[in-house]
């Protein structure tokens, strides 16, 4: 695999624009003037969190090692030879992007889905797995992929690979594909509502509908990811919320409406 090959882009472009992202945003947060975007205050990120940044930013490079590791198989397996490797790279119209990326969304969201609500539902997997991530109650812009390598490899880097195989995009679409993955899940865990966000105004699986599934009262909903909230609502699973001021100022906080 060439340096440079849409592979290889394909495999660590979005782990830099995880991190470029995620910077970004946690410059913002050291801001005080943001502090009134917050749907945490400051000091929760010490009081309520169960895991040091230092652990957080370890775990995720071991995912990310991983998942570069299972983009190299699955691009050498799925590879194609010269004369169709050369069709497969030549610029596709948009229609036929647009649908793959279709495809992929629906695949991943679906995949996302059932195992992210299996884990919530059986005991061992959310104890040793899946309680993991909720170790970050107020979540933050580099937590989005803290996880417990099982639930890493599974539900993120077998689902994005499921997701490509399945939609028939090139390497060269899965750049972008994945990047806009990336982009959504540290989003979803930013930790701040900013007015003008496109995923705000895009998606109604946002960050402050994934900050309502971190709380101890919504953690039996609202499990979709990354991109929409279909499979909660046909489930039952939604959990819908009100955005409003935190009494006493400080911020912002997402109060969730209880069902029965």
């Amino acid at each position: 695999m060439e340096l440079f090959s849409d592979e290889a882009l394909a495999i660590f472009v979005p782990i830099v624009v995880y991190w470029v992202y995620s910077a970004m945003y946690m410059a913002l947060l050291g801001r005080q003037c943001m502090d009134r975007y917050r749907l945490h205050p400051r000091e929760e990120e010490e009081s309520k969190n169960l895991v040091s940044k230092g652990d957080v930013v370890r775990g995720v490079l071991l995912q990310q090692l991983v998942q570069a590791a299972v983009a190299a198989l699955v691009f050498t397996v799925t590879a194609r030879d010269e004369d169709d490797k050369e069709a497969r790279g030549s610029p596709s119209s948009y229609l036929t992007v647009g649908r793959q990326f279709a495809v992929a969304m629906a695949v991943l969201d679906g995949w996302q889905y059932a195992w992210h609500r299996y884990m919530h539902a059986n005991r061992f997997l959310y104890r040793h797995v899946h309680s993991w991530h909720h170790r970050l109650v107020a979540p933050y812009a580099f937590g989005a992929q803290y996880n417990h390598p099982a639930e890493g490899l599974l539900l993120d880097t077998l689902g994005g690979a499921l997701a490509f195989v399945a939609s028939g995009m090139s390497p060269r679409a899965a750049v972008a594909f994945f990047s806009l993955c990336t982009i959504k899940g540290v989003d979803d865990h930013c930790g701040l509502w900013l007015p003008g966000n496109v995923f705000h105004l895009c998606f109604w699986n946002n960050t402050v509908y994934h900050d309502v599934h971190h709380q101890m009262r919504g953690s039996r909903f609202n499990f979709s990811q990354p991109f929409f909230v279909t499979w909660d609502k046909v489930f039952g699973t939604h959990m819908p919320y009100v955005l409003e001021e935190r009494p006493g100022g400080g911020g912002l906080q997402a109060r969730p409406l209880i069902k029965n």
